[in-house]
């Protein structure tokens, strides 16, 4: 068990001085990143740590910051994908590789840590971040290919695989913290806020999560009954129709409630609604 705990540790202390040589790389391309700056600074912090014998207590605080420079350095990669509108020849690749990295944070928690829960190593915000990174890039990927109509009519399986691996990113991302139940001896004065928390809206980000997964699921419920049946079986499809219902109908409730001119618009949630229902 020792042996195997070393031997894990010694693949995170890899990882991260492999990393350290790809963010140099990048930031051969562009010196002045922030995104690139900051996980230089981790970086440079973590090899450090291990040069002078880091203890495995503070493990947890080794796995976010590390987690930390994944997500800086993905997001550089993924700008450059979203500037170049993910080329045709190596788009599939590199978006492959970016979700593997963004998942690698998780799979090291799971291994280096078996006892505790991957949340409790990670912290919420990070976890929830590695889930919304990973279904806002397919999200893009998507929005993207749905505007190439001949691509799609070649390839309607492959933009629906990639729909639902998108949309349950982003349910998971929703499922991260539990909704704060109000029978459980929590007092909230402010009933915008309660009414926000009871139903799992803790920010900005999850209000566009569900615009996110609502969209993503009127593109398969356009495509997906013209598609031949070869995605996957079907009772193992996501119920499109139902999920994207369910969550635009909570979008527009709480951004014509609590957040009536807030600037969160409507108008595209009703229409796909008015497509799903």
């Amino acid at each position: 068990m020792a042996d195997d705990y070393r031997r894990q540790g010694f693949e995170l202390e890899r990882r991260i001085f492999e990393l350290d040589i790809k963010c140099a790389s990048l930031r051969a391309e562009k010196q002045d990143d922030d995104y690139l700056q900051n996980a230089s600074a981790i970086l440079d912090k973590l090899k450090s740590y291990y040069r002078q014998g880091g203890e495995s207590s503070n493990l947890s605080k080794v796995l976010q910051d590390y987690t930390q420079v994944i997500l800086d350095i993905t997001f550089y990669e993924e700008n450059k994908l979203v500037d170049q509108e993910f080329p045709e020849d190596c788009s599939p690749f590199k978006i492959q590789q970016l979700l593997q990295d963004l998942t690698e944070p998780e799979v090291l928690a799971g291994r280096l840590a078996p006892a505790q829960e991957v949340q409790s190593m990670l912290g919420l915000e990070l976890l929830e971040c590695l889930y919304w990174r990973r279904g806002a890039l397919l999200y893009m990927y998507c929005h993207t290919l749905h505007q190439r109509k001949q691509w799609i009519k070649k390839n309607k399986d492959t933009f629906l695989k990639c729909i639902q691996e998108g949309v349950r990113y982003l349910m998971r991302m929703l499922q991260v913290r539990n909704s704060v139940k109000l029978n459980d001896g929590v007092v909230l004065h402010d009933t915008a806020t309660a009414s926000f928390l009871s139903e799992g809206i803790f920010s900005d980000t999850h209000l566009l999560t569900m615009m996110y997964i609502g969209e993503m699921c009127f593109w398969a419920v356009k495509y997906e009954d013209c598609s031949a049946d070869t995605m996957d079986r079907k009772e193992d499809r996501l119920q499109f129709r139902d999920i994207g219902t369910q969550i635009l109908n909570k979008y527009v409730l709480a951004c014509e409630g609590p957040l009536q001119g807030q600037g969160w618009n409507t108008e595209n949630a009703k229409e796909i609604l008015s497509i799903l229902q």
